[in-house]
C-alpha cells in the first residue's frame, strides 16, 4: 500500500495552517501563529474528556493532528469552559513573552481550520458535540463560552 498523501505532504499541510492563522490574525511569522494555535488547542484540550479531544483530533491532517496533541499533560485536570477573556487570557499566557495571540484568537483559528478540515466531518463531529464545543469551533460565535451562554 502506498504512503497515504496527507502524509507525503504533512509539511505542506502543516506550513499551509501556519501561514493562514498568521494572516488571518495579522501576526508577522508563523512562529507566533504556532503559539497561537497551540494555545487555542491546548484551552480547548483541557475542556473536553478524552474521547471528545480524540474525535476531534481524528478529524485533523496529520499535521496539524500532531500540533494538537503535542505536549498533552495526560495528568491535567479537566477544567470547564468560561468566559471568552478567561480563556483568551489561558492562550496568551502560553509562553507570554513570545505570545502575540490577538482577543479574536479562538475564532481566527476556528476559521482557518474549516479550510483544511474535511467539512462533512467536522460538520458530525460538530452535530454531536456538546453546545460548548460547537461554539468553539464556531468561527462567527462571539459570546462566551459558558454553560447556560
Amino acid at each position: 500500500m502506498p504512503v497515504p498523501a496527507e502524509y507525503q505532504r504533512i509539511y505542506d499541510h502543516l506550513y499551509d495552517f501556519l501561514q493562514e492563522v498568521r494572516d488571518i490574525c495579522d501576526i508577522e511569522t508563523t512562529h507566533r501563529s504556532y503559539t497561537t494555535i497551540q494555545g487555542v488547542f491546548q484551552t480547548f484540550r483541557r475542556r473536553v474528556d478524552f474521547a471528545e479531544a480524540v474525535g476531534f483530533s481524528n478529524l485533523l491532517p496529520a499535521g496539524i493532528r500532531a500540533l494538537f496533541v503535542a505536549e498533552w499533560d495526560l495528568q491535567e485536570s479537566k477544567l470547564d469552559f468560561t468566559s471568552r477573556t478567561d480563556l483568551i487570557h489561558e492562550i496568551q499566557y502560553l509562553r507570554r513573552g513570545h505570545n502575540f495571540a490577538p482577543d479574536t484568537a479562538i475564532q481566527d483559528v476556528a476559521q482557518a481550520l474549516h479550510r483544511h478540515v474535511e467539512s462533512d466531518k467536522l460538520a458530525k463531529y460538530l452535530g454531536n458535540a456538546a453546545q460548548q464545543i460547537q461554539n468553539y469551533w464556531n468561527p462567527k460565535y462571539r459570546g462566551d463560552f459558558l454553560a447556560d451562554a
